[in-house]
């Protein structure tokens, strides 16, 4: 766990980005007391760690219901357990996002068993991806997946996306492809080689024929990077779909170019940033009934 590096604000707020997109304390610049504002808040204790992150977690699905990202009993969102990191919570089987809230969540271990919180089922398949994933990358602490309609649409290709503009760029050198559909998953092995597909730095992945994955060290960084990823391959979509017209021809984002954006714009502090402004509005129109 760890803090970006600051310097102690010395004026009344405002801020301006940065080429590479970081906000700024501008009042300072002319002193040089630069202080920047993209930081992970990390809670004292694990305890804390915990509940705090699983505040974002319900908050997460609370979002992703108001973006269209509910689909029946399909969809999760799993956080590794702070306290005991060899278990993880995920949301209970039938439950909506919009209705989801923290005391819902289910603590199970990497069998499948009920060790905490809710006394709920939780989706079969759900579990044999999450486990997977959170077994093979200790690295990564929470995992996202849904059947959001235009990564699921953009699924049916087995192609990752193109470097088409700045926010695409979040997803440079860090979205893998599963280029295989196996069914729903209710073995081990299809949970393993999801997995394997993102390697071992990726956080970021496209299933063909069945939607998205995404990762992070915390739920704000791996939810901000799936309402990414579906908002980028909305964009693929409509690039193919507009080139009908001969006159029309992609152009993309250079290689030097995409590998300094996503530097500025998909790193942990900014993605966790990102999802800030989502949570805050969930917060506010739910008056915060999702933290029960």
């Amino acid at each position: 766990m760890s803090f970006t590096t600051t310097t102690e604000q010395t004026a009344a707020p405002s801020t301006k980005s940065t080429e590479n997109g970081q906000a700024l304390n501008i009042s300072s610049l002319e002193t040089g007391e630069v202080k920047r504002l993209h930081h992970i808040p990390w809670p004292e204790t694990p305890l804390k760690t915990r509940k705090w992150q699983l505040e974002q977690m319900a908050g997460a699905f609370r979002v992703f219901a108001k973006l269209g990202f509910s689909d029946g009993g399909s969809g999760h969102i799993s956080l590794r357990d702070p306290v005991d990191p060899k278990t993880f919570w995920l949301n209970p089987y039938g439950v909506h996002f919009g209705v989801l809230t923290v005391s819902d969540m289910v603590q199970v271990d990497d069998q499948g068993r009920r060790v905490g919180g809710a006394d709920k089922p939780v989706n079969a398949a759900g579990f044999m991806i999450h486990s997977a994933i959170h077994a093979a990358r200790p690295d990564l602490h929470a995992v996202c997946h849904a059947h959001s309609p235009h990564a699921r649409a953009w699924s049916t290709f087995g192609l990752s996306i193109e470097m088409l503009n700045q926010d695409s760029c979040m997803f440079y050198n860090d979205l893998a492809v599963y280029p295989s559909f196996g069914g729903v998953v209710f073995a081990a092995e299809e949970g393993r080689r999801i997995a394997s597909a993102m390697g071992r730095t990726k956080k970021n992945l496209l299933l063909q024929n069945h939607g998205s994955l995404t990762t992070g060290g915390t739920i704000a960084e791996a939810a901000a990077f799936f309402i990414a990823l579906e908002r980028a391959c909305q964009t693929q979509l409509l690039v193919e779909a507009s080139l009908v017209s001969p006159r029309l021809k992609k152009t993309f984002v250079g290689e030097e170019e995409a590998e300094y954006t996503k530097k500025g714009t998909g790193s942990p502090e900014v993605m966790y940033m990102q999802f800030m402004p989502e949570y805050q509005i969930v917060l506010k129109e739910s008056k915060g009934d999702f933290l029960e």
